[in-house]
């Protein structure tokens, strides 16, 4: 059996997933054009602040949480005929999840270079 490492998981899915910068998802948050999801952990959250007017999915439950079909789907939290702006602490999590929503179809996906971490360092609200 050959296990893949995480960091090679995340570096085939850099390959097949849209990587944007602070800026641009700056732009588009506040065209409203997208949805801007933290998948950070509840922990996190609480530790390092979270940015305003995110919505928090937890990385656990987002593809539960965006299924129509699941048992868990949050019917009317999001807009999923825009685009889903992902983001994590570095932006490796995040990185995997765009890529997995991908997977299950979503078209108009992305996930923030450098994560809650470079997203401090830019124009967004820290609350």
């Amino acid at each position: 059996m050959t296990i893949k490492s995480s960091q090679t998981l995340v570096t085939e899915a850099l390959k097949e997933i849209k990587t944007i910068s602070t800026e641009e998802a700056f732009e588009k948050f506040n065209k409203n054009e997208c949805n801007l999801i933290d998948i950070r952990d509840v922990r996190e959250l609480e530790r390092e602040g979270r940015i305003e007017n995110s919505n928090h999915i937890p990385r656990g439950m987002l593809e539960f949480w965006l299924d129509p079909e699941s048992a868990y789907f949050k019917q009317g939290k999001l807009d999923l005929n825009k685009e889903m702006v992902l983001f994590c602490a570095g932006g490796m999590r995040s990185a995997l999840a765009a890529k997995s929503l991908r997977d299950m179809g979503f078209k108009n996906v992305s996930h923030i270079d450098g994560g809650f971490g470079a997203l401090k360092q830019s124009k967004f609200k820290i609350t």
